[in-house]
């Protein structure tokens, strides 16, 4: 059998392979990954809504499970303190902080001020896709909570997806989940959450690139509003620079 990584996989194997994972559960699919990769296998938790409920899922497999957060040191206050929270619900889980390797300072000194404004595919490519990348390079696969009908870029995304742009492989098990559905499980667990969900904010990012969402409007219209960018550029499949 073909070994499961990046390098070795084919785009017929990725089709065969979800082939027959198709019609799984969000439960058989974390299964799936943590049998198959085991500890080259890392969730990026970004804790929204669909994060927190994979977490969840994900502690009933493997309660130990390695969980990073891209920390730009731009996020909402509400969002530092539901990970606090988080780890007093999962004392097992191993949440780490990735950090860029330019703090603000230096990135002002380098780049100027506000560069999430002046150029925010940069300041995200600093902040989040170069630090996740550095994390990838020593795993063979990464789990994350995209759902098909987040947005228009993400409708084709499957369980699992040939990720070019971190040569890896990514997993998500939510794929079919609708927003209904995700607040659903949460109120049935009772899971914590960010409070600025409940204030217009469906998808929470850095503080300086989120918005409310007017009601009716995509789910991530929020993000970078007033600008063509929609997504900070980890689900985008392109090869890293």
């Amino acid at each position: 059998m073909t070994e499961l990584s990046y390098k070795n996989l084919m785009e017929n194997d990725y089709a065969r392979i979800n082939n027959t994972l198709e019609g799984s559960e969000a439960l058989d699919i974390i299964k799936w990954a943590f049998q198959t990769f085991k500890s080259e296998l890392v969730y990026a938790c970004s804790f929204g809504a669909e994060g927190i409920v994979l977490l969840d899922l994900i502690s009933k497999v493997k309660p130990d499970a390695n969980v990073i957060f891209l920390d730009t040191n731009l996020h909402f206050n509400e969002t530092y303190e539901l990970i606090e929270r988080v780890k007093q619900k999962y004392p097992a889980l191993r949440i780490e902080f990735i950090q860029p390797s330019l703090s603000l300072d230096e990135q002002t000194a380098k780049h100027g001020e506000a560069l999430w404004k002046m150029n925010p595919d940069l300041c995200c490519n600093i902040r989040k896709i170069k630090p996740l990348g550095d994390v990838l390079s020593s795993k063979k696969a990464w789990m994350t909570g995209l759902r098909k009908d987040q947005s228009p870029t993400r409708a084709n995304t499957q369980f699992i997806n040939k990720d070019d742009r971190f040569l890896s492989i990514k997993i998500c098990p939510l794929i079919h989940w609708s927003w209904e559905e995700v607040w659903d499980y949460i109120m049935l667990h009772q899971l914590p959450y960010n409070s600025l969900h409940k204030q217009g904010y469906p998808s929470i990012g850095c503080k300086h690139c989120t918005r409310p969402v007017i009601d009716g409007s995509d789910l991530r219209s929020g993000r970078w509003t007033g600008l063509i960018k929609t997504e900070c550029g980890l689900h985008l499949n392109s090869p890293n620079k």
